[in-house]
């Protein structure tokens, strides 16, 4: 069980620690009464972070139960998604590229 928080490539690295933790929170409020986010909640609340480019952003927004955010230090642009967690993803989800800061 694991959620997964999709950060676009060209997002400033200072920026994505803010940005995930603020996406893990807003699916929480968004998915509280799911019964995966309940399951998750009780258990070790695991997340990946990956990041992903504009195409394929646009792509994993035609999935289910996620929420998108934005950022207003950044003109309000999108810049991550937060899937509700799951034992499952699509096969599409493992071959995603680990976050790791490249410029702090």
């Amino acid at each position: 069980m694991k959620m997964y928080i999709l950060v676009k490539d060209n997002i400033p690295d200072k920026l994505v620690p803010v940005i995930t933790a603020h996406a893990s929170l807003a699916c929480y409020k968004k998915y509280e009464k799911n019964e995966d986010m309940i399951q998750w909640m009780n258990g070790i609340f695991k997340k990946v972070v990956c990041i992903v480019n504009d195409n394929e952003f646009e792509e994993f927004k035609k999935e289910a139960d996620f929420i998108v955010l934005t950022e207003s230090s950044l003109d309000h642009k999108e810049v991550c998604l937060a899937f509700c967690p799951r034992e499952e993803y699509p096969k599409k989800f493992k071959f995603l590229k680990m976050w790791t800061p490249q410029n702090i």
